[in-house]
């Protein structure tokens, strides 16, 4: 199957925007050195609310620690336009009751696609009632996440709330290169693993 090239398709979007009237977007966000080249990108073209939503994170006190290290990226990072954060909470019990049956799932499979969903149905319901223009998320911006599912995910849930999904791949062009130079730049706390128990104790499989 030929790869979609997403990152053209957002780069496209980008030139097509006046830069007198940015869109908003609803930009979710997994961790902060994933952020950090995405907002570098987009935050001159988009008026950004970055929506920390991650249920899968396996302890309050990594999760808590991923949200204050990403509050404090969005307080240093530069901008043309105001950069609004927002959460709704760990919500952990969620998600272990979403993955119900598929805990011995390869790492980048089955359950991993049903987090990406979990994830982005609920930054899209958002997205929706506060009538942002766009809704994305971060998550394309690592090599271990699979770009054309969550672009898939994002098409299917744009048709299904009527809100525009923007088209992603962000580790394209040295975004994640990028972010590793980035996450350096202001001493940006690191993770080896998604945050999710699963992933750790689970073999890889290929996206």
């Amino acid at each position: 199957m030929q790869k979609v090239p997403y990152h053209k398709q957002l780069q496209a979007i980008i030139d097509g925007i006046d830069p007198a009237s940015p869109p908003s977007l609803l930009l979710h966000a997994c961790c902060a050195p994933c952020s950090s080249s995405v907002l570098e990108r987009l935050a001159s073209h988009f008026r950004i609310t970055v929506f920390y939503y991650n249920p899968n994170i396996s302890t309050l006190a990594e999760y808590e620690k991923r949200e204050a290290e990403l509050k404090r990226l969005i307080s240093l990072i530069p901008r043309k336009y105001p950069i609004s954060f927002v959460s709704v909470g760990w919500e952990h019990e969620t998600f272990l009751e979403m993955v119900k049956g598929y805990e011995e799932e390869p790492e980048g499979g089955a359950r991993c696609h049903r987090c990406y969903e979990m994830r982005l149905r609920r930054t899209a319901r958002l997205a929706k009632r506060l009538k942002y223009d766009y809704f994305t998320t971060t998550l394309s911006l690592s090599p271990l996440k699979n770009a054309q599912k969550i672009n898939e995910i994002g098409e299917k849930l744009s048709a299904e709330f009527a809100v525009h999904h923007l088209p992603s791949d962000f580790k394209k062009e040295d975004g994640y290169k990028r972010s590793v130079e980035l996450s350096r730049e202001y001493d940006l706390y690191r993770q080896d693993y998604c945050g999710c128990i699963y992933s750790i104790r689970t073999p890889k499989t290929q996206d």
